[in-house]
Order: C-alpha cells, then structure tokens, then sequence
C-alpha cells in the first residue's frame, strides 16, 4: 500500500515538472515569436514626413480647404495718417435773408432733413409791399410808355413830330424798362415770380428757401427775432459726397498718388471703411507736413462730417509674389504655406495629404501678402488659401485632426 502511494506521488511530481518545462517552452516560443511579428506590422505601416499632415473628407469639411495659386500683384506698404471728415462747399449751404425782417413760422428742428426749395421760414417786412407796388406801378407806365414810343417813332417817320420829341419819349420809355427790370430783379431775391404778381396778391411776407437738400446742422434763429441781410438763419450740410482731409509728412510725398485706396477708422470703431485718393497738395507746410484728399465710398454707416479719423493708404508698389494672408500660418517664429500633395486611400478611404512649405514673409497689403518662395517651387502648386490654420493645428496636435 507504501509502495503505490509513494509511485503514484513520484509520477505527480514528474507530471507537474514536465508541464512546467512545456510552459517555459511554449512562452519562450511565443517571445521568439512575437518580436518577428511586430517587425512584420511596422513593415506595413507608412511612415509619413515631418512636413505631411493627411486630412479625411470630414476632416477636409470641418476645414473648409479651400484652393488658390501663388500670384504676381503690386504690394505696397501702409502709410498711416489722420485727418477729418469734410463735405465740399458746394454741399453746404449758409442760409441768410436778401432783405431783413421778422422771423415766423419756424417748423424745422436741427438734424431735420430737407430738399431742394422746401421753405425753412418765413420774413415779414412792411418794405415788400412798398417793392411790389412799385414794380406793379412801373410795370403799368411801362406799357403805356411802349405804346407811346411806338406811336412817336411812327409820326417822325412820317414827319409829324420832331426828333427832339422822339428823343424824349424815347428816353422816358428806357428809363421805366430799366426800372421795372431791376425790381423785377428785387421781386426775384424775395423769392416773388413777377409774372404772376397782381395788385390782388400783394404779399407782406416772403419764404426763406433752402438752396440745396441734405439737412438742417444748425438754426441760429427763433420766432420773432429781426434778422438782417448778414444775420446766419440757417446751416445745412449734405453728406451725398463726402471726403477725408488728411495729413501727412514730406518723407511720403513721393509715395501718394491719385487713384489709391484708403482704409479708415472712427475713433471707438473698429469698422473699416474705404475712400479713394482724389488730389494730393501741391505744397508742403511750414511743419514739413502736407495734405492729401481722398472720395470717401458710399454708402458710410455712422460716418460724419467733423468726425476724427485715422487712416490707412496703400502705396504704389511692384509686382510681388503673393497669396491671401489667411493662406501664410506662423509656427516656431518661421512662416509656411500648405499645398495640396495627393490623394489616396487607406483602408478603403480616401485620404488628402497636404505638404508645409517654409516661406520668407514679405508684406503686407489689403489681404495680400507677400512670400519668398523656396528654390525649386512649383508656381502652379495648388496653395491652401483657407483652412490653412487648421492644418497647422493638425501639424502641432497630432491625433486630433490627422489620420
């Protein structure tokens, strides 16, 4: 009975032995092995270049790639300046009375808008009854006169009456065609039409007009002030042209042309807003500084005459190569541009690769910026114009946008 337990325990022992020797086999087997098969893998695995960032089509879409081309355009550099907001004097207007008087009736407020011969108020003065009873009185001895010198030119011809005659009636009838000439002229500043004045409709009052249209800037009378021919009644401005006084220093003088553009800012605003370049003064001032003016570009949310203004001009400049400045990224101090490079597919889906291209970063005009291309580029390379900044996104993060 010893001798089988102690058998049996002996072929235990040996058994356990044996499976444990086939264990350590099998695992050293397996660590051969596996070394072998992780070379295989990264066989088959593509090692993408330092300056490649790949993109699916989501990835692409969420992007918004866009494409465009390196171009050949004249960059010049922004020249900065200040100035006001003016209107030119043909659009302003200082309204004054030909004749004085008692202001009434005034209904407008300042900032009111107005048109062209709209009645801004209304003068009374006893004198305007006394110009156009005159010229109705003159007008009447006028035809009178006519009729006369008519019928006195016809007798001398006839020799009836003598030339001393004619000469007399003669000078009575110029005498009164020049006075109703020249109250018709009077009749004309009070705004009064003497072709349809009858001594039915003598006025004591007479409209004060507004010469142009825009609107009232400011009324410097009141009802029942007297005012006189060199009383101000009214202001008033019309913004339809308006344009920028700006100043600048005589180093920039060979740098301003008509016909650039001009980008500029209201105080407390960050909204640009453009003009153009019409006439650039022909002196310099005593503080070596000189003017320049510039159309400013309807239509011009909130800007007004008076108003402060700093300003932008672009100089003339060469031909640069350049493309849109949303198209150059900065990354480690040092500019670059992506190009597309191909399309492929991995595991069934396509896949864009994208290449960086390191490039010298000129200036900078408008949207355009100016590159200094590596030797050797391909000026045809389709160039990443927008989206480039989520390339480089992907480039510093990646996993998070890369495949």
């Amino acid at each position: 009975m010893k001798k089988s337990i102690i058998i049996t325990s002996t072929l235990l022992v040996l058994s356990a032995f044996l499976f444990h020797a086939c264990d350590k086999k099998g695992s050293a087997q397996a660590g051969k092995e596996q070394p072998g098969a992780e070379a295989e893998k990264s066989e088959t695995r593509e090692i993408l270049p330092d300056t490649i960032v790949e993109l699916n089509v989501a990835q692409i879409k969420a992007a918004g790639i866009a494409f465009g081309m390196v171009e050949e355009k004249p960059l010049g550099v922004i020249i900065k300046a200040s100035g006001v907001v003016s209107v030119p004097p043909g659009n302003r207007a200082t309204v004054c009375t030909p004749w004085g008087g008692f202001v009434k009736n005034i209904l407008l407020l300042p900032g009111s808008n107005i048109r062209k011969g709209q009645v801004l108020a209304v003068i009374e003065n006893p004198e305007f009854i006394d110009i156009q009873q005159r010229y109705l009185e003159a007008a009447s001895r006028l035809e009178f006169a006519e009729a006369d010198f008519n019928r006195h030119t016809q007798l001398h011809s006839d020799d009836v009456y003598s030339t001393q005659n004619l000469q007399q009636v003669t000078a009575d009838f110029k005498s009164l065609k020049t006075q109703v000439s020249a109250l018709s002229k009077k009749l004309h500043l009070l705004g009064i039409d003497p072709d349809r004045l009858t001594d039915v409709n003598i006025s004591q009052s007479i409209p004060v007009l507004s010469p142009i249209s825009g609107y009232i800037k400011e009324i410097c009378v009141n009802n029942g002030k007297f005012v006189s021919p060199t009383d101000v009644m009214f202001e008033i401005m019309n913004n339809d042209h308006m344009y920028l006084e700006l100043t600048l220093y005589e180093k920039d003088m060979n740098q301003v042309i008509a016909g650039q553009e001009v980008e500029f800012f209201l105080n407390n605003e960050t909204e640009t807003h453009h003009a153009e370049v019409y006439q650039v003064a022909k002196a310099v001032s005593a503080d070596k500084s000189f003017k320049i003016y510039a159309s400013v570009k309807l239509p011009c949310k909130n800007v007004l005459p008076g108003m402060y203004v700093n300003a932008g001009i672009t100089s003339a400049g060469t031909n640069t190569t350049s493309v849109p400045s949303e198209a150059v990224v900065r990354f480690n101090e040092k500019s670059y541009i992506f190009i597309f490079e191909r399309n492929k597919l991995e595991n069934g889906n396509p896949i864009t690769e994208y290449r960086m291209v390191e490039v010298g970063r000129g200036i900078t005009s408008g949207n355009q910026t100016g590159i200094i291309l590596p030797a050797g580029f391909n000026k045809s390379a389709k160039v990443v114009v927008k989206g480039a900044f989520q390339l480089m996104a992907a480039k510093k993060n990646a996993g998070e946008m890369s495949c």
